[in-house]
């Protein structure tokens, strides 16, 4: 394996956070089952997946606008 990715695009690392938050919630008296946890980071992955979809789209427009308003033609 030699590719590499940011922490938080991690599955293994949103596992364990919402584990860890599962954990203290039930300090303080929430019960968060498995299949809440399971549910939570299901939800993580689909948010980054519409970030990513969405950084894609700003990058277009941006390009798109910078070409519009240029004021120098394109060698």
């Amino acid at each position: 394996m030699t590719d590499t990715k940011p922490l938080f695009r991690s599955k293994t690392f949103w596992g364990a956070a919402v584990a860890v938050l599962g954990a203290l919630a039930g300090l303080f008296g929430i019960e968060i089952t498995a299949a809440d946890q399971a549910e939570l980071t299901g939800l993580t992955d689909r948010i980054f997946a519409a970030w990513d979809s969405l950084a894609v789209i700003a990058g277009a427009l941006l390009a798109i606008y910078g070409r519009v308003t240029a004021r120098q033609k394109i060698r």
